[in-house]
């Protein structure tokens, strides 16, 4: 490809709207262009990247034994609706009304069609394992994209449903989607990080997340000091803090003070002198099955996931003023645990504030809070409607099996689950088994981001000039520079390069344009393209070529005869080191 024949308009001043370096440098280079919030065009450089990631993966999916097809952007929300993840997924599941007035979805995901489209075909237990993948545009409706492709709302992704008899072929299905991963992402060039999930809105009995450590990701990383264990911070448990001693004598009673319009947890500390890991805040929330309290000191977050799972399943939404109001007898920001207990469904309580010795609470009065509140003395922690939990994100200074938890941010690329049987029960998905018993398909599913592997190559390879790509999903393997486009000898000697790395395989650019030399260094470094050879006029005098890696500093002048088989080898050596990494 000949640069002057490409669309390539790079950026010299950083975007302002652009907050991490990957979506500063995709638009810089010219990767992408915005079209609207969360919305973007992949321009030739982007999309040569893409296609690089997207053939990894369809080559390591077929490699797994997966079978590749192609299902709808528009689903009919009747589905959602028979799995109830219309409900899970809220104002982020794209809505729309077709002439007919039917009700159809923007596909995020795609566990419903799939499933709907195999209960049709299924009848035997014969037809199994299979596991059916696609690589398609999907659309959530995100709240606040950010970040550029790496939270999106239109985005790529691979997405795979396996269908199996038993847990033993499922195990197996799972393992070889997790196996695949791990070449995609080593193929990839981008270092990467196993660990725990939870399931979320998917189901299911078992996840994995793979992560890829960086500074600018939105997920957290938690590990053990001695890395025996890793999780997303929504999987990620906390040992039980020990018991503190009293620290409220036994003749100090509970007292309410006048707290007028302090109502958040900071306003409260800077009022009453205190601090957050001193207070105990307490949360009201409604269910499915009625009114819950989850208690948990001032200074913790409280974990979604690990109260979904403390629930055994049930969804769970924050009260209204209303409700709140008719609970604690109190505005919204005084409720205390003291007294609730008859007044609500259940009560959840972290261990962190089981394990308080006294503590600062509302007062279920509005303008007051209460001081001097031991836990056990002055609200149960035992009872047929009181669990006590781990339902907090774990923090700094925690443990998990005594081991000190560390933390690191990082960037989701790809996930499988184990997905059971809900969506085969829910969508009617059957077979029958070799009794001749009607039995529902085991299902597992994985997900990649195909936009968030180029966008977090970036965050790991770049310097202060631009892009270093890995050079398996650059957009070029090497890059001829010609300088001084108008000496015949030099464009001779650039042609003849450029003529024979084509021959050979190479996936190669040739800088033709009649620009200053300077400004094609600048482009280059900031387009990344791993190897780059420089013909210029005095080293062409003297017989040689200019051969630089992106990666490295030094330059090394070579005969220009065997400048071929030189770069030839350098990339084959790329692609090796990155197949055996």
């Amino acid at each position: 490809m000949r640069y002057s024949q490409l669309f390539i308009p790079t950026v010299k001043e950083v975007p302002a709207d652009a907050e991490v370096l990957s979506h500063q440098l995709m638009l810089r280079s010219g990767m992408i262009r915005k079209v609207a919030s969360g919305i973007y065009m992949y321009l030739p450089l982007g999309q040569r990247c893409l296609l690089k990631v997207i053939n990894i993966v369809r080559e390591e999916m077929d490699r797994a034994g997966a079978l590749e097809v192609l299902m709808p952007s528009v689903q009919p929300a009747e589905l959602w609706q028979q799995t109830g993840r219309d409900v899970d997924y809220g104002p982020t599941l794209a809505h729309m009304t077709d002439r007919q007035d039917r009700q159809n979805v923007l596909s995020p995901t795609a566990e419903e069609v799939c499933t709907h489209v195999v209960a049709g075909e299924l009848k035997s237990y014969k037809q199994m394992p299979f596991n059916l993948y696609q690589i398609s545009f999907k659309f959530r409706d995100e709240f606040r994209p950010r970040f550029g492709v790496l939270r999106s709302r239109e985005f790529i992704m691979k997405d795979a449903y396996s269908f199996d008899t038993d847990e033993e072929s499922l195990e197996k299905s799972y393992r070889a989607m997790y196996n695949a991963y791990c070449r995609i992402f080593q193929r990839c060039g981008v270092d990467y990080v196993i660990v725990e999930a939870e399931s979320g809105e998917m189901g299911g009995s078992g996840s994995h997340q793979f992560t890829i450590p960086c500074e600018s990701g939105e997920d957290v990383i938690v590990y053990t000091e001695d890395s025996k264990y890793a999780a997303n911070i929504e999987k990620a448990p906390v040992d039980p803090l020990p018991r503190l001693e009293r620290q409220a004598t036994s003749d100090e009673q509970p007292e309410n003070i006048h707290t007028p319009n302090v109502g958040t947890i900071d306003a409260v500390c800077e009022f009453l002198k205190t601090k957050p890991s001193g207070m105990i805040k307490t949360l009201i929330f409604t269910t499915g099955h009625g009114t819950i309290a989850v208690l948990l000191r001032g200074d913790h977050d409280l974990n979604e996931e690990k109260l979904t799972q403390t629930l055994s399943g049930s969804k769970f939404e924050l009260a209204d003023e209303a409700t709140i109001r008719k609970v604690t007898s109190a505005k919204v920001g005084f409720a205390s645990p003291v007294g609730l207990a008859d007044k609500v469904d259940k009560i959840i309580i972290d261990h962190a504030v089981a394990a308080m010795a006294v503590g600062v609470t509302g007062a279920n009065k509005t303008d007051y809070h209460t001081k001097n509140v031991v836990p056990s003395r002055d609200f149960p922690l035992e009872g047929d409607n009181i669990i006590v939990a781990d339902i907090r994100n774990a923090v700094e200074g925690d443990t998990y099996q005594g081991k000190k938890l560390l933390f690191k941010r990082g960037i989701e690329v790809g996930q499988v689950f184990k997905l059971g049987r809900k969506y085969s029960t829910k969508l009617n998905c059957k077979y029958l088994d070799e009794d001749g018993k009607e039995q529902n398909p085991l299902m597992g599913c994985y997900g990649i981001g195909i936009n968030r592997i180029v966008a977090s190559a970036i965050e790991l390879g770049h310097d202060k000039d631009g892009i270093i790509w890995p050079i398996s999903i650059a957009p070029f393997e090497v890059l001829i520079t010609s300088v001084n486009i108008d000496d015949e000898q030099v464009a001779k000697v650039s042609e003849d390069i450029y003529s024979e790395l084509k021959r050979k395989g190479i996936d190669v650019l040739l800088d033709d344009r009649d620009l200053r030399a300077g400004v094609k260094f600048k482009d280059a470094d900031l387009i990344g393209i791993p190897v780059r050879i420089t013909v210029g006029k005095k080293a062409v005098a003297d017989g040689n070529v200019e051969l630089k890696l992106r990666a490295r500093q030094d330059k090394e002048l070579i005969p220009i005869d065997s400048a071929v088989e030189k770069t030839v080898e350098i990339v084959n050596d790329l692609k090796q080191k990155l197949e055996a990494s």
